[in-house]
């Protein structure tokens, strides 16, 4: 997989561990929008806390890009859904502990009004590999 970061003045600078985009070639990677449910239990993983959740969304993300031959290094891009934009430095915290600011994926974070089994975030992302 080739990884290029792309980068320009012209645009408004990342805020956090993101680029402003990625141009890459190789096999895609689309991996669905993961919220904190424990692949054993099926239960919610850290009710009302969305540090504990994001922890838990970025280990499910960890095993399925496992799973398809890739890591978080392939990850060219991630959304971010938060039911509330004031836990966005508590997710982003935990977040930052997954990618190289200076390698790190585009990404988009919305709030949006609820999310599935009315956890606090989820997030997708699409990765590359050789293909």
């Amino acid at each position: 997989m080739s990884k290029k970061v792309i980068r320009t003045e012209e645009a408004s600078a990342p805020v956090g561990p993101y680029n402003q985009a990625i141009a890459v070639s190789g096999e895609l990677v689309f991996v669905a929008g993961q919220i904190p449910l424990d692949a054993g239990s099926g239960e919610i993983i850290g009710a009302g806390d969305v540090t504990q959740q994001t922890q838990q969304v970025m280990a499910n993300i960890e095993a399925i890009l496992k799973a398809s031959g890739a890591g978080f290094d392939d990850v060219v891009k991630t959304t971010v859904f938060l039911a509330d934009m004031n836990d966005f430095a508590a997710m982003n915290a935990v977040y930052a502990k997954y990618f190289d600011e200076a390698t790190a994926p585009a990404r988009a974070c919305v709030q949006v009004s609820r999310l599935p089994k009315d956890v606090l975030v989820e997030i997708d992302c699409i990765a590359v590999i050789e293909g």
